[in-house]
């Protein structure tokens, strides 16, 4: 198990466990589609390489609540 999941620090971190959730799958589906490591891979599975990138603060998630309507939608 991954110790840094047991403690509550990453859920506030990120701002809940839905959303940690939510950044933890995106960055695996990255990591295993090639993406590289923010941080040294040392061994360690993908999972362990998406808690340290959080614990790092290498990587956020951000919701954008106001985003634009594209044009075609707006004219409805």
């Amino acid at each position: 198990m991954i110790e840094a999941l047991k403690s509550d620090e990453i859920v506030e971190k990120i701002g809940g466990k839905f959303k940690l959730c939510a950044l933890i799958q995106r960055r695996l589906v990255q990591l295993m589609d090639g993406a590289r490591p923010l941080v040294a891979r040392d061994g360690r599975t993908d999972l362990e390489i998406v808690v340290e990138e959080i614990m790092q603060d290498k990587i956020t998630l951000e919701f954008i609540d106001n985003a634009p309507i594209p044009q075609e939608e707006a004219l409805l």
